[in-house]
């Protein structure tokens, strides 16, 4: 039985995740070995699920990840904050969410979401 998936993205500046994942959407630095950065939520146990696309909805690239929170529009307002480009929305789609695009240091393009 699969227990956890992690999403590991390349980069030569793992230092800079702390300014989208940790300063941004409020992540836990899990573990740090010099080599790896992991980030999550300290006790709390994360669903499983991978999904497979050939558009992000809407007409909108896939993105590399997508991120659900409680509010969004704190998370837009920290994402403006810290520079990161908005490159969709926000914007209520007709399948229940309310999301935007924004890229992290790293150039993926991450999916900010929450239920309607």
């Amino acid at each position: 039985m699969v227990k956890r998936i992690v999403l590991n993205v390349d980069t030569r500046e793992i230092a800079k995740a702390q300014s989208f994942y940790q300063d941004v959407l409020g992540l836990d630095l899990l573990m740090d070995h010099g080599w790896i950065a992991t980030y999550g939520l300290n006790n709390q146990q994360m669903n499983i699920q991978i999904s497979f696309a050939n558009e992000g909805g809407s007409g909108t690239p896939t993105p590399d990840l997508s991120v659900e929170v409680d509010v969004l529009e704190e998370i837009l307002e920290r994402v403006k904050a810290a520079g990161f480009p908005i490159e969709y929305g926000p914007v209520d789609e007709p399948w229940g969410v309310r999301r935007f695009y924004t890229r992290d240091p790293f150039g993926k393009l991450v999916n900010v979401l929450c239920h309607r």
